[in-house]
């Protein structure tokens, strides 16, 4: 399992890379600092979606160490 699916490794300010809603289909993965947590729930089959500081909303594939 990916770890960006557990809420309790997705942190604000967290490098990571997400899936934009449109770039789902193609997969391309675009990389930010988190900002807010949008998943409530602990874990999440396509990733935790979250808001990245440039206003970006995706789910977490990747995170960047």
């Amino acid at each position: 399992m990916n770890e960006g699916n557990k809420r309790e490794n997705v942190k604000p300010g967290l490098k990571v890379k997400i899936v934009l809603k449109e770039d789902q289909r193609s997969g391309k993965l675009t990389e930010g600092i988190v900002k807010d947590l949008l998943t409530n729930s602990a874990v999440h089959p396509h990733g935790i979606k979250v808001r990245l500081e440039n206003g970006q909303v995706g789910r977490v594939k990747e995170i960047v160490k």
